[in-house]
């Protein structure tokens, strides 16, 4: 096991958690054992009870391509159980130890037990007493209720040679597997496309593209005024005593600039995504390694603690947990997508999120539309700014970072003000506000192999789009030419 997480840290690639590094704090053969078999409980699990998919679908598409380092133990491991009534998937790893569990409930989908627990904790997980329940939407819409799902000629034309090349699996990255492409341009679906068992009404994991999603959900509180984003001492345990962390805002932690240690990848916390661990113990214990706001590092913690801080500001579990729901997805119409959450109530939302391509899509949208959705402003006036806008510390490679949000704003062929989500194993949702579009990509690239090439692809639908508007000024300019002359004669 020690030569596989060398050899994968040979060809880490530096992407945000395209990667395959060790993990921070260290390991032992036991834990990775019940790493591995809790990648299978909560994988099956969820693409059962939350994706609608068959076992063969999962087996394809979520159980392969895993981190590298999980292999060899991944495939040491007897089936997972499955119990369809009580929906509930166990895998078995040890004989000395409870086979690590995964449970379904609505509105939380899949949550993992910590290592070492029995079926007898499943009373402890959270639950909702019942499930918000959203307005009724035409699910024909890509992006509300009130949007008809039709092609534009012109985008669709030119859109169709990219689209297709993003399923070929060379163009894009030599072996990438891509199961969705979806464009929405000026409110309009003009490109779709669907592979690998998934449709339209079928949730993918979003890992860290949820980054995104959170940094809007902080967004909507802070527009409701129930959280501030640079006042310091954001969760209780980092207020007392000597604790320097208190001087961290969330603003830093939007930014990926809380100074907090992750180890050498913050971008693995396997511990809390496969080994059942809370949020609470996982992502709120590091210390201070540099002055908050002065250093950009990549961390799955920041994200958490910056959504751990919204529980504790809102201070009632229930208002917490169905928060995102009621004041944000389903207000526009993203019905297909579940925040997955720990055993100790907190939502894993650096990662842990499922989303259909349309949901995603409307995500993009609210943030072309400045916020608002159906009239009603749910985000701040500043924020779409704020979170495209460079962040005071920015990655040492070049790429740009604003709040929670990726910078492509030095591709050749992109629109300077085009941001992005981006997640492991290709997911992305890329806002282009100069040509008032949103570009959905979703997939199952193996870790550790090609990535696929989001800029690149980009590049060529923004040329595609841009390609389109020129066709209908040029037969507008033809149209009018042709009245002006028959005015003549």
């Amino acid at each position: 096991m020690r030569s596989l997480r060398a050899a994968a840290a040979a060809f880490a690639f530096s992407f945000p958690v395209l990667i395959a590094s060790a993990q921070e704090g260290g390991t032992t053969e036991a834990l990775e054992q019940s790493l591995a078999a809790g990648w299978k409980a909560t994988f099956i699990c969820s693409g059962t009870f939350v994706a609608g998919q068959t076992l063969q679908e999962i087996e394809r598409n979520e159980l392969s391509g895993i981190y590298p380092d999980f292999q060899r133990d991944y495939d040491a491991l007897p089936p997972a159980e499955i119990d369809t009534a009580r929906k509930l998937v166990s895998v078995t790893y040890s004989p000395d130890m409870p086979p690590r569990i995964a449970a379904y409930r609505p509105g939380f989908g899949c949550t993992q037990l910590p290592t070492g627990a029995a079926e007898a904790a499943l009373g402890y997980l959270p639950r909702f007493t019942s499930w918000p329940t959203p307005a009724a939407q035409d699910r024909g819409s890509a992006i509300g209720s009130d949007v008809k799902l039709e092609l534009k000629i012109e985008e669709a034309e030119r859109l169709d040679p990219p689209v297709s090349a993003a399923f070929d699996e060379i163009t894009y990255g030599s072996g990438t597997r891509t199961a969705s492409v979806l464009v929405v341009r000026d409110g309009q679906v003009v490109a779709e496309r669907y592979d690998r068992g998934i449709d339209h009404e079928t949730p993918v994991r979003t890992w860290s593209a949820a980054k995104s999603l959170t940094a809007t959900i902080i967004g909507v509180a802070r527009r409701k005024g129930k959280i501030d984003i640079d006042y310091p001492a954001v969760i209780s345990a980092w207020n007392s005593g000597a604790d320097p962390r208190r001087a961290i805002t969330i603003r830093n932690l939007l930014h990926m600039a809380s100074g907090l240690d992750s180890g050498d990848n913050g971008s693995r916390t396997d511990r809390l995504y496969f080994g059942g661990g809370r949020v609470v113990d996982q992502a709120a214990s590091n210390v201070l390694e540099a002055r908050p706001g002065t250093r950009f590092k990549y961390a799955n913690n920041d994200t958490l603690i910056a959504m751990r801080a919204l529980r504790e500001a809102l201070k009632d579990d229930n208002t917490f947990q169905r928060f995102p729901y009621q004041e944000l997805l389903h207000k526009i119409g993203a019905q297909h997508t579940t925040l997955e959450i720990d055993w100790n109530g907190d939502f894993i939302s650096s990662s842990q999120v499922w989303a259909t391509a349309r949901d995603l899509a409307r995500i993009g949208q609210l943030y072309l539309q400045d916020g608002v959705w159906g009239g009603e402003r749910l985000l701040p006036e500043d924020w779409v700014q704020f979170v495209s806008t460079p962040a005071p510390a920015q990655p040492a490679d070049g790429r740009g970072y604003g709040a929670q949000f990726w910078l492509m704003n030095r591709v050749q062929g992109v629109p300077e003000d085009t941001f992005y989500a981006a997640g492991n194993r290709g997911q992305f949702i890329v806002i282009m506000p100069s040509l008032n579009a949103v570009i959905v990509r979703q997939g199952f690239d193996v870790i550790g192999g090609a990535s696929f090439d989001i800029q690149r692809f980009t590049a060529d639908a923004a040329t595609a789009l841009m390609a389109a508007d020129a066709m209908r000024d040029a037969e507008r300019a033809a149209a009018e030419a042709a009245s002006a002359a028959e005015q003549a004669r």
